[in-house]
């Protein structure tokens, strides 16, 4: 891939000058009849949201000029080839010539995601610990032994002989485990909290290492859990990056929440379906789940 890395180099100046959360509107408009059918057209298709996100990127990255390091550019032509399987420069260039790219509009696009980091860097970073501080608790990785059963009486029983016998989780979890636990003999994690059910979670999070919890039943399962570890979340530099991430995926999906009020308002309402059935138990959001 050392052909792939030899591209031209991004040129590069400094992002747009406005600050996060006063972007310039998009040139897209509803003001005539064309106009209504393409934005129609767009929602129709699913298209219209990402649409505006990556035309707000745009905006936000197409005037920074700025070079990035060889080992930035390298890295960034490396994750574009991987992503698009892309193995030799022969590759590379048959899909600009499918895709329709001048050799400035690939390496424009080859160069975005890190102008777009770039820019969340500079415009979110500074709020990154705040937002740590305030999920703080969400972010901290358990691991635990966990035991679903749909019996009751069984779940005591199997819970007396671990805390009274000593009985080893791991083998009983292989042996009665009803849920995909009993793959990995009852051990789940690490993981964040929050990707456990919230009855769960909230237990996890007041339980001490090695606590074996009681059973308690989660919607039709009876849980059986043992907390093995819990690791606190800290401020690194992987955390800033993720909570700067965060910030930034936050504003561009408000912006352009902000963008569509208008386009809702100047397009006809959709046309109500006949006879369309009410909505069904299969249709509503799913509960949340246990850990898979």
């Amino acid at each position: 891939m050392a052909d792939l890395a030899a591209a031209p180099q991004a040129p590069g100046a400094a992002p747009g000058n406005a600050p996060a959360g006063q972007a310039p509107a998009g040139n897209i408009r509803a003001g005539n009849a064309g106009d209504e059918v393409a934005l129609s057209e767009l929602a129709r298709l699913g298209l219209l949201r990402p649409y505006l996100r990556q035309q707000l990127i745009s905006e936000l990255v197409d005037g920074d000029t700025e070079p990035f390091s060889n080992e930035d550019s390298q890295a960034a032509f490396q994750a574009f080839a991987q992503e698009r399987q892309i193995t030799s420069q022969e590759v590379l260039e048959r899909y600009r010539v499918e895709q329709l790219l001048s050799p400035q509009a690939l390496e424009a696009q080859i160069l975005r995601p890190l102008r777009l980091l770039r820019h969340g860097q500079r415009h979110f970073r500074v709020k990154a610990e705040a937002r740590f501080l305030d999920r703080k608790t969400e972010l901290d990785r358990v691991v635990y032994s966990l035991l679903r059963l749909k019996d009751q009486g069984l779940a005591r029983e199997l819970y007396l002989r671990l805390d009274e016998e000593n009985a080893s989780f791991a083998d009983l979890a292989a042996a009665y485990a009803e849920g995909p636990e009993q793959s990995t003999r009852g051990i789940v994690g690490p993981v964040a909290l929050t990707q456990a059910h919230p009855a769960l979670a909230d237990r996890l999070r007041t339980a001490s290492p090695g606590q074996l919890l009681e059973p308690f039943r989660i919607e039709d399962w009876w849980v059986v859990v043992r907390l093995e570890s819990l690791t606190p979340a800290v401020f690194d530099q992987a955390t800033a990056g993720q909570m700067t991430q965060e910030l930034l995926d936050q504003w561009l999906n408000e912006e352009v929440e902000r963008r569509l009020q208008p386009i809702r308002a100047s397009l006809p309402a959709p046309a109500p379906q006949a006879d369309q059935p009410a909505a069904t138990p299969s249709s509503a959001a799913p509960a949340a789940q246990l850990p898979a």
